[in-house]
């Protein structure tokens, strides 16, 4: 498999992507973060410690030059709402700059967004009138760094009407992806949403490849295949199921492989379900994580709540506030507690004698007391009464909480019987 050119001209670039609007599909629940998105929508989800999983296309799209930004929303988009508001707000529309939240137009039907490819076509007028050459479709739920100029480059390179962006998956997992088969060019022959036998990279029999939800699409190609799909009733109206399979063999459709400067698969997390979220909180704390929050070159934007610094109090034998090989964030007070491997967003309290370990903390948190609390997510604005002990008894965990199957206790202010509402 030929691999994309990434040594492309600056000034080209920035002319692609001046000429593109990229559109993150944020509508989805995310129903296997179970209670998590009770009362938002999975990109509005916190991660790493001051963000929120939207934030990541966004900042891709920010530090990749694209400055036109439809963001389509649905489910419970309050929280997300408030977000891009506060956070996102400032792109100059003099300088036809914007971050634009598109609800469903119900522009022919009065109905949601049926699916991927419909959010789109419900707001083709609007994106008629914006005349883009380009458009950028962004799943709003994933974790990851990306220049999206160097993907953009390489679809116009390769003449391509529709470039998808894929990582390389082992076999095994590819059954949970759309799966692609393609040449030594790299162009598309087949495209199999969670194929039960994948077909395998050529000279990579153990792998896969794996669609990652990020299209380029000429935009006149788009509108049209939108509008065609649209008048078929027995349509799901999705990219992945019936937009890419119906083009693929009268179009040139290519694959676009995240990689790194190595040739080696790019970070990437799919952080749709507890294990997977506390897992990828939990690779940050690393000494030196795949994903580099750190980066000056290419930081993560989001809102920034004003908070003190986070503070540690009480230095003796009985009590003394530590954290060791955890992240904390803003706003916290670890009062005489010990917090060790854990990940703490603003604004959380530790109380005395009691132990984190493995854990995430969601803002807004209290922890009382003489608590014990190991492998857990603690969700925003929980009061964990004095004495709790989570994470060690599995059975007595399960009365209570949500245990995931590798073994992540779940807690909510709901659970606790405290006022769920609060979760945002």
């Amino acid at each position: 498999m030929s691999e994309p050119n990434n040594q492309h001209h600056d000034r080209f670039v920035s002319h692609l992507t001046r000429n593109t609007i990229a559109l993150i599909l944020a509508g989805g629940r995310g129903s296997r973060l179970k209670n998590m998105t009770d009362w938002r929508a999975k990109p509005a989800v916190p991660f790493g410690g001051k963000f929120r999983i939207v934030d990541f296309p966004l900042s891709n799209c920010m530090n990749s030059g694209i400055r036109k930004i439809g963001i389509l929303t649905q489910y419970k988009a309050d929280s997300l709402i408030r977000h891009i508001q506060q956070g996102w707000g400032f792109l100059r529309g003099e300088f036809g700059e914007y971050v634009d939240l598109m609800p469903a137009q119900q522009r022919v039907e009065t109905s949601w967004y049926a699916g991927t490819a419909d959010a789109v076509y419900q707001n083709i007028d609007i994106l008629r009138t914006r005349q883009p050459e380009y458009v950028l479709v962004l799943a709003g739920d994933h974790i990851y760094k990306m220049d999206y100029g160097e993907m953009l480059a390489d679809h116009v390179a390769n003449n391509a009407d529709l470039t998808i962006g894929c990582l390389e998956v082992s076999l095994q997992e590819a059954s949970e992806f759309g799966v692609m088969d393609i040449d030594n060019n790299r162009r598309v022959k087949a495209f199999i949403e969670k194929p039960a036998h994948p077909p395998s990279l050529p000279g990579k029999p153990d792998k896969a490849l794996a669609s990652m939800g990020i299209y380029v699409f000429n935009a006149a190609f788009l509108f049209e295949q939108l509008i065609k799909d649209a008048d078929v009733k027995s349509s799901n109206h999705d990219f992945g199921k019936d937009i890419i399979p119906a083009v693929i063999d009268k179009y040139r459709v290519n694959a676009y492989p995240f990689l790194n400067l190595q040739g080696g698969q790019s970070y990437w997390r799919d952080v749709g379900t507890i294990d997977a979220y506390w897992a990828a909180n939990m690779e940050l704390i690393g000494v030196k994580p795949d994903l580099n929050l750190y980066d000056k070159t290419w930081p993560i934007w989001t809102y920034q709540e004003q908070t003190p610094p986070a503070k540690f109090v009480f230095d003796n034998d009985k009590r003394r506030g530590q954290a060791v090989d955890s992240m904390v964030s803003g706003g916290c007070v670890i009062s005489g507690s010990k917090v060790r491997h854990s990940l703490l967003f603003s604004n959380v309290r530790v109380n005395s004698y009691t132990v984190l370990q493995d854990t995430v903390v969601l803002p807004e948190v209290n922890i009382g007391r003489h608590c014990r609390i190991t492998k857990a997510i603690i969700e925003k604005g929980c009061d964990i009464p004095e004495g709790t002990v989570i994470g060690e008894n599995r059975a007595e965990d399960e009365k209570r909480f949500h245990v995931s199957s590798g073994g992540v206790v779940l807690v909510t202010p709901d659970m606790l019987g405290q006022s769920r509402h609060y979760v945002r």
